[in-house]
């Protein structure tokens, strides 16, 4: 049988596999952060997980749809972002949540543990006060959609004023993927300076590692901008060293500390 009479079978399957493949560069970037989420909802623990992520993450795919603006490319690149500025706002109002009442939680264990004294309490913190000290660690979910909403608005109106400006187009292609591609640096550097990955999901960065492969493969078979393949590279390079940490972390543990830290007071950058 030739290849012209295989069409009947050939055509429907290589639709299927593109439909396929869409749907798994829209949904595919989401399912890492799943397990995170189920292990922080189950806990009531958020200090494993850097919220520096969803920043990254959020930063990456505003830039990314503004670029859309100037040079289009595939729809489910732009729907991917889409859905992952959603996901990381949930992420976002999870984290918040859990803090925040783990917070409230000590406050009323140290009243009880020191009725006589004055119990210092971590204020709240806002995004209105402009404190660099405390960026991206506030204490209301709303302060971090007025953050996001604020970038959004800035970067949109300085991108409507150079948008027929091919240089400045292909910049903001270029800084959307960078910043993508930084997107395991805060958790690289958390487990660095805490020598530990406890709170981290192996799943979630096995799920990254696998994503950014698939991503890669798809971007350069699909001749997407070389912008988005070499965020893929860096992306998959940065989530081997993570794997590299959870391994050596684990052959060899730290040390315990000679003193308690309540959960509360230890921030994960």
């Amino acid at each position: 049988m030739d290849a012209q009479g295989l069409d009947w079978l050939l055509v429907p399957l290589h639709r299927l596999l593109s439909w396929g493949a869409a749907g798994a560069m829209v949904f595919g970037g989401v399912v890492p952060y799943i397990p995170q989420y189920r292990d922080i909802r189950r806990t009531q623990n958020a200090e494993g997980f850097s919220t520096y992520v969803c920043l990254v993450l959020l930063v990456a795919n505003i830039l990314r749809i503004l670029f859309w603006f100037g040079r289009h490319f595939e729809s489910p690149l732009l729907w991917q972002s889409i859905v992952m500025i959603a996901a990381m706002l949930l992420m976002l109002k999870l984290c918040t949540e859990v803090r925040v009442a783990n917070e409230l939680g000590l406050k009323r264990r140290l009243f009880a543990d020191n009725k006589d004294e004055e119990v210092r309490v971590p204020p709240r913190r806002s995004y209105l006060d402009f404190d660099p000290h405390h960026f991206w660690h506030w204490s209301s979910f709303a302060d971090y959609v007025q953050c996001v909403l604020a970038f959004t608005g800035v970067a949109g109106y300085v991108t409507y004023l150079s948008i027929d400006s091919a240089v400045f187009v292909e910049t903001l292609g270029f800084l959307a993927v960078l910043t993508e591609a930084m997107l395991g640096v805060p958790q690289l550097y958390r487990n660095h300076r805490h020598r530990s990955t406890e709170g981290m999901s192996i799943k979630m960065v096995l799920m990254w590692m696998s994503g950014d492969t698939f991503k890669t493969a798809y971007f350069l078979l699909n001749g997407a901008p070389l912008q988005f393949s070499v965020c893929g590279l860096l992306q998959v390079l940065v989530d081997l060293a993570i794997l590299a940490q959870a391994y050596t972390f684990a052959r060899h543990p730290p040390k315990p500390a000679p003193h308690v830290t309540h959960p509360a007071s230890a921030k994960a950058l």
